[in-house]
C-alpha cells in the first residue's frame, strides 16, 4: 500500500477537522503539541504583547521526576538566544548549577564549606554606576534600594518570631540612610551590614534618638529591643557569616546566566534555608531593577514556598516582585510540587494565605505536569481546570517523562512534550547524584 507525506498545510485541506496549534511561532521552541503535532513555541513577552496572557510570570507544578526541572532549564538555554538573561534566584537542590558550569559560570554556592558570602544589604550594581547619574536620580535610585533594606530586614525579624511595628519602620529607615551615606550630600555611597544596623539600634547615639522622636535612649532601647534581638540572632544563628559580611565574589553582569547555588545550605535547616531565599529574593531584585534598559531577565524562584511560610511580609515580597513583572522586564518563574506549597504558608483565612491564592493570579501561564488524582483535584478548584484538563495531568502527563499541560489563562490548555537533545539531556541530568551514588 503506497504511503504519501504531506504538510499538516496540505493534509487540512484533506482532512479539516485536523487542529492547527494556536500558539504563535515565537520564542523557545520547547516541543511539540500531540493534538497538532505541530512545534510549540514559548515567549511569555511576545504572549503579553500579543494579548494572549495579561503578565510574563509562569508557575509550574508537578511531581519529583515528571520533568519540571529539565523543561525550565531547556527554556532558559533556548530563550539566551534572543538575548534573554537568567538569574537562578537561590538554587535549593543545585538542580542548575549543570547548566551554568557547561556555559562557563561558576555558580556561587553558599553554606557548608564554601568561601563565598554575600552581604544581605549589598548594593549591588548601583555602586559602578552611581557617579554617572544626576543628583536627582542618585536619590530616587538609593529610596527604592533603602525601601527594599528596610522590608528586608522587617522579614528577617519577623522570621524570628517578632512583628515589626511601623515604629521599627521608621528606625530602621533612618539607621539605614545615615549608614549609607544618604545624610553626606549623596558623594559617595557607604557598605552597609546587618551587624553594622544592629549596632546602631543596640548603641545609639543622641542624635538617632532625636530624630526618632524617643524622649531619652532608654526608652529607644526597650522600645526597639524586640527587632535589635531578632536581627542579632541573624549574626550569631545558624546563618551566622553567610549574609552579614561584605559580599567576597563578583558577578559578571553580561554573562548569560547566574545562580546562587543553595544545596550546601540544607544541613543548616529550613528556616535557614527560607531565610537565605528571603535575602536572595531581595538582592536578586535589586540587580534585577537596575539592568540595563529594554533588557529582559529571567529569575528562577525554586521552592519559594520555603520563603513565603516565614511570614507575611515575605509573601508580600513575592506579592511585589511578581506584580511588577511588566514594568521591570522580568520573567518570574516559580517551580513547585503543588499549589498547597504556597497555601499553606499561614493559618487559613489569614493574610499570608489570601495573598498566596492572588500569587498564582498573577502568573499568566501555569505549566502543569503529572500529578496523583488527589493533588489534581487542588489543581482543578485553585486552577479552574475543566475535567478533561484535570484527567490530562492525572493520565497522559504520567504516562511519560517530559508531559505537560500548558494553560494560557483563559484559554484551552496545550498538551505538550518537551523534546532535549542528547547534549542537552546529559547536562540536564537531576538523577546524577543518585547514579553517583550507586542508586539505579
Amino acid at each position: 500500500m503506497a504511503t504519501y507525506l504531506a504538510t499538516t498545510h496540505e493534509i487540512g485541506g484533506l482532512f479539516p477537522l485536523l487542529a492547527a496549534n494556536q500558539n504563535p511561532a515565537m520564542g523557545a521552541r520547547i516541543g511539540y503539541d500531540t493534538l497538532s503535532g505541530g512545534a510549540f513555541h514559548c515567549s511569555p513577552i511576545d504572549w503579553v504583547l500579543g494579548g494572549l496572557v495579561t503578565n510574563p510570570n509562569l508557575v509550574v507544578f508537578g511531581e519529583p521526576g515528571r520533568g519540571k526541572s529539565s523543561t525550565v532549564v531547556a527554556l532558559l538555554l533556548r530563550m539566551m538566544l534572543f538575548g534573554t538573561r537568567t538569574l537562578i534566584s537561590g538554587d535549593v537542590k543545585g538542580e542548575y548549577s549543570p547548566l551554568v558550569r557547561a556555559l562557563g559560570v561558576e555558580p556561587i554556592a553558599l553554606g557548608r564549606g564554601s568561601p563565598a558570602r554575600l552581604n544581605a544589604l549589598d548594593l549591588g550594581p548601583i555602586t559602578t554606576r552611581w557617579d554617572s547619574w544626576s543628583v536627582a536620580r542618585q536619590r530616587d535610585e538609593l529610596d527604592g534600594v533603602l525601601g527594599r533594606w528596610t522590608k528586608l530586614l522587617v522579614a528577617l525579624a519577623e522570621a524570628q518570631g517578632y512583628t515589626a511595628t511601623v515604629s521599627d519602620e521608621a528606625v530602621l529607615s533612618h539607621v539605614l540612610r545615615r549608614l549609607v551615606g544618604a545624610e553626606d550630600g549623596y558623594t559617595r555611597l557607604r557598605e552597609v551590614t546587618v551587624p553594622a544596623v544592629h549596632h546602631a539600634l543596640a548603641h545609639p547615639d543622641p542624635v538617632l534618638v532625636e530624630r526618632a522622636r524617643f524622649a531619652d535612649e532608654r526608652q529607644f532601647l526597650d522600645t526597639l529591643r524586640p527587632i535589635t534581638d531578632a536581627l542579632g540572632n541573624l549574626i550569631s544563628g545558624p546563618l551566622a557569616g553567610l549574609f552579614d559580611e561584605p559580599t567576597n565574589f563578583a558577578l559578571d553582569w553580561a554573562a548569560p546566566i547566574q545562580s546562587m547555588d543553595l544545596s550546601r545550605l540544607r544541613s543548616r535547616g529550613d528556616q535557614a534555608v527560607a531565610v537565605a531565599l528571603t535575602v536572595l529574593g531581595s538582592w536578586s531584585s535589586l540587580i534585577t531593577d537596575l539592568q540595563e534598559d529594554g533588557e529582559i531577565r529571567i529569575v528562577v524562584r525554586d521552592e519559594v514556598w520555603r520563603q513565603m511560610r516565614l511570614g507575611v511580609k515575605a509573601v508580600q515580597a513575592v506579592d511585589s516582585d511578581l506584580r511588577l513583572s511588566r514594568t521591570d522586564r522580568k520573567i518570574q518563574i516559580l517551580v513547585g510540587h503543588k499549589p498547597s506549597d504556597f497555601l499553606s504558608v499561614g493559618n487559613t483565612g489569614s493574610q499570608e494565605v489570601a495573598i498566596a491564592q492572588d500569587l498564582l493570579a498573577l502568573c499568566s501561564t501555569r505549566i502543569l505536569f503529572g500529578q496523583s488524582t488527589q493533588v489534581a483535584d487542588d489543581l482543578a478548584e485553585d486552577l479552574g481546570l475543566g475535567e478533561p484538563e484535570q484527567d490530562v495531568t492525572t493520565g497522559w502527563c504520567m504516562e511519560r517523562q517530559g508531559r505537560a499541560l500548558w494553560k494560557l489563562e483563559n484559554q484551552p490548555g496545550f498538551k505538550i512534550q518537551t523534546v532535549l537533545s542528547s547534549a542537552e539531556k546529559a547536562v540536564f541530568d537531576t538523577n546524577a547524584q543518585l547514579r553517583a551514588n550507586g542508586g539505579r
